[in-house]
Formats: structure tokens, sequence, C-alpha cells
């Protein structure tokens, strides 16, 4: 099986570091994000990567022909796509019945095995609180809690199993959130696999990457 690594974005709330680097580029605890998202794959038995790249693209490439875990190629845009458009282009070479698509940004430890077996599925962690809650009891505060966890609000978390068959309704241009998912969940072929538990962190901020060094150790990849 293959895997397409969505990593065309320019990283602008990552400055200054993305005005010298791509944002796959960008290090958690000395290592590129990039560098995670591969050995993520090849924990998981996924051997072959098409990464979806448009800004410095060469530096990028520079790294993986020195580095690269598994067998990857690039898809490389000369204006940017959009995530489905990308994901188009990207999945010309795709021979199986179905592939694994990944936000370039994520780092996590869900288990991609367990969405094997769900066609057109879109993996799903808890939604968490951005901030730090408070308990409250006519009106006083009685403590101080960390960020916590929605009962039944579910977030995609950017890891998706589509079937090679959904690759002619993706557009040529756009992202798959505002196209192709709202689609075709409103005809009943978008799933949802649901990971309580899972370690989860989308590098969107400086603070993300704090968050994430402190957690990536126990990810075992």
């Amino acid at each position: 099986m293959k895997a397409i690594i969505l990593a065309g974005g320019r990283g602008k709330r990552l400055r200054p570091i993305t005005d010298y680097v791509p944002k796959p580029l960008v290090p958690i605890r000395n290592i590129p994000i990039i560098e995670w998202q591969l050995r993520y794959l090849k924990k998981h038995g996924i051997m072959q990567a098409v990464i979806c790249t448009s800004y410095k693209t060469e530096q990028l490439e520079d790294y993986l022909a020195r580095n690269a875990r598994i067998n990857v190629t690039l898809s490389v845009e000369k204006t940017p796509l959009g995530t489905a458009g990308a994901i188009k282009k990207a999945a010309r070479t795709i021979k199986d019945d179905s592939f694994i698509v990944i936000n370039g940004d994520v780092i996590t430890d869900i288990n991609i095995k367990k969405m094997l077996k769900t066609p057109n599925s879109v993996a799903a962690v808890p939604l968490r609180t951005q901030f730090g809650v408070l308990d409250v009891n006519n009106n006083m505060i009685t403590r101080f809690g960390e960020k916590k966890e929605i009962p039944d609000m579910w977030m995609n978390a950017g890891i998706y199993h589509l079937q090679k068959s959904a690759i002619r309704d993706l557009p040529a241009k756009g992202d798959i959130e505002r196209t192709f998912f709202p689609k075709y969940a409103k005809s009943g072929k978008l799933a949802i696999v649901k990971f309580n538990g899972a370690r989860w962190h989308s590098m969107d901020s400086f603070k993300d990457i704090e968050e994430c060094s402190a957690q990536i150790g126990k990810m075992n990849f």
C-alpha cells in the first residue's frame, strides 16, 4: 500500500523558520517532521509514499535522497492545487485498490491498520479544549484543570483511507475538506474511524512543536 503525504504548504505560522526551510524539514527534537512521518508509515508496514510538495522542493528532495527510510517519490505542484487537487495528481501513480493520505504536519500514534477495513474513511480524535478549563460552583472557581476532551465531539485527524475509485470524484483544484468530503458525506459514502486515547499533534504553531516534543518519545517509532 502507498501513502500520500500532503506537504505543500508554506507553514506561514512557523515563520521565520519556514522562510528558510520547508515545513516538512522543521525539526521536532532535532529530527524533521517528514522523518517522523516516514518512521510512522514504516512502523505500520507502508513502504512507499508520494510526497506532495511545492515550496522549497529542492531542499526536501535533497534531504530525502540522503535519509528516506522508505521508497519515496515527489509530486511537485508548479502552482498550489489545494489538498484535493494534490491528492488527485499524486494518485496517478497508485495501482492498489486503496491508499492512505496523511497531512504533512501531523505527528501521531494512530494505528493506520485499523482504518484499512473501512473504505473512504477519516481518522478522528476527540476534540480538546484549546486552553485549560475551570470547575465552577456558584460562580466560584473550585479547581483549575488542564486541557480537556469534549465528550462526543470528534475532530478530523488529517489521516484518510481512500479507495482508488474515489480519485475520479476529486476536483483538479481545491481543498478536500471543502469539496470532496462534503459531497461524499451527503451521499452517505464517507465513514469515520474513532481513535480514543491516541496521541495526536498538528504542527501549526511553536506551542504545538513544544507540546509534541514532550510527547513524541512515547510514540515508539
